[in-house]
């Protein structure tokens, strides 16, 4: 695997945290302060509107709108001429939601969703995974607007994405490194596996892509540290760590690397990029060929060129 280079596109707020492309060739991203932008190949740049809160994942949904999990927020849509924002889910079962993160939209109008943690908000997301509280859900919000909890007791859900049959829908669980795989019909349906496991590093938004494959992000290689103090140490110790000024907590390794798997969960592509100039990679959106990329850390998406990064 060698390294191949990233393309900067700048965006004018930190956090362009996800990234998806519509018919036209537009990328759509959301920052830190709320803004929801639409970003052209050539780097031009219009801000849309804005959420009040953290918009984290970022779909396609319909003909002039898009479908925003927010954090702070929840499930929302917005126009995407007009920057109006209507509520789809703010509560599960009477409660708020917490940590809405990421979403993926079947044919039928049904949204998968997830909810990263029911305890710590994202502004206190390092606490939740190095605690491993593991009260993360993938939900699903009915073309009816009913609400269900599919699966819970995840440790850190992150990304969502659909099978290109959507037979399955599967969810990235950020602190155990695997993609979890909920089968939504046939033989399987209801009974939940592993698409892929043991990632090289912390996975976190997932995709599918204009190909059919689905690509994960791997935000930071594994941190021994980490590690050890999620799976061995006292509580007590956790919840100190976490409350360590941030200037000395462990910083992760700058890296630029995401990976696409087929539905039977084989490595198709792995891109490791240069990250002199770009890193953390948390949203991904393979596109006619390219790979655009987001970052929880950058003010900026970029772009990979695919054919040179082929496994």
């Amino acid at each position: 695997m060698r390294k191949t280079s990233t393309r900067r596109i700048e965006v004018p707020a930190m956090g362009a945290e996800d990234v998806v492309i519509d018919d036209e060739g537009f990328a759509w991203t959301g920052t830190a302060d709320g803004s929801i932008w639409r970003v052209a190949r050539d780097g031009a740049v219009r801000r849309v509107g804005g959420t009040g809160g953290r918009p984290l994942g970022i779909e396609l949904y319909g003909p002039d709108r898009l479908l925003i999990a927010d954090a702070n927020a929840g499930l929302l849509t917005m126009s995407t001429t007009t920057g109006v924002v209507e509520r789809l889910v703010t509560e599960v079962d009477g409660h708020r939601m917490v940590f809405c993160n990421n979403a993926a939209v079947a044919s039928n109008g049904d949204i998968w969703f997830s909810d990263s943690s029911t305890v710590y908000p994202i502004a206190k997301w390092k606490a939740d995974f190095v605690e491993n509280t593991q009260t993360g859900r993938l939900l699903c919000r009915r073309a009816d607007g009913t609400v269900e909890v599919h699966l819970d007791g995840l440790a850190f859900a992150n990304g969502v994405a659909l099978s290109v049959d959507e037979s399955f829908v599967c969810v990235a669980e950020t602190a155990r490194r695997t993609v979890v795989r909920l089968w939504l019909s046939g033989e399987r349906a209801g009974t939940r596996d592993l698409l892929v496991e043991d990632l090289p590093g912390y996975p976190d938004n997932i995709a599918r892509g204009s190909d059919g494959l689905i690509w994960v992000t791997i935000a930071s290689p594994v941190d021994p540290v980490v590690e050890a103090i999620r799976n061995r140490a006292p509580s007590v110790v956790q919840k100190v760590v976490t409350r360590v000024p941030q200037v000395l907590q462990p910083k992760p390794r700058k890296t630029v690397r995401v990976q696409a798997y087929d539905d039977a969960g084989r490595l198709v592509h792995d891109v490791d990029a240069d990250a002199g100039s770009y890193h953390m990679v948390t949203g991904v959106r393979e596109h006619q060929g390219e790979v655009w990329l987001g970052s929880l850390e950058e003010a900026a998406l970029a772009v990979v060129s695919l054919p040179a990064v082929a496994v």
